[in-house]
């Protein structure tokens, strides 16, 4: 008797690696795309927002920002992916995604990254693999030694001098 086993795996994704399926888990549409909301938005389990916010959103599970959607909020999410505009600082626990049609105006936490060809990202990047840190990051550039205290002393000017040597000759 010999044992085996099936694994279906998906097409590969267009930066190399598999994505999972989701067939069994569909995303909840939370924002539908001629909709517009303003204010905090918290997500149990996964959805989309296809269209127009501005606020705040946690999703506890996957999140996915529409190719036509505007988001102007801070996202914190478990896995995010980018297709559409989002300004904002973002926090993704496990890993952030922007696909070739996302842009991300803002600063980003992540556990990792992905940026296909055609991303767009304007701010600074943090990946953190060991886990993302629940502190507010400090500033980006960081100094342990004070700012060097620099004195001026004033020099006279020589160019006068040498004018007044040669005007004697002139």
């Amino acid at each position: 008797m010999i044992d085996s086993s099936v694994e279906t795996l998906e097409a590969p994704a267009t930066n190399g690696g598999r994505e999972p399926s989701l067939a069994g888990e569909p995303k909840a549409t939370v924002l539908a795309r001629d909709d517009a909301v303003s204010g905090r938005l918290q997500i149990k389990g996964g959805g989309q927002v296809l269209g127009n916010f501005s606020g705040q959103i946690e999703c506890d599970g996957d999140l996915f920002i529409g190719p036509d959607a505007h988001v102007e909020a801070d996202v914190k999410s478990a896995r995010l992916t980018i297709a559409g505009f989002v300004k904002g600082n973002v926090i993704a626990v496990n890993r952030l995604k922007i696909t070739n049609t996302g842009r991300l105006e803002g600063d980003a936490r992540v556990g990792a990254l992905v940026v296909l060809e055609g991303g767009v990202h304007h701010g600074v990047i943090r990946v953190h693999p060991e886990g993302v840190p629940e502190a507010k990051d400090t500033a980006v550039i960081e100094s342990s030694r004070p700012a060097p205290v620099v004195t001026l002393k004033t020099v006279p000017n020589p160019v006068g001098r040498v004018r007044k040597f040669w005007g004697e000759f002139f």
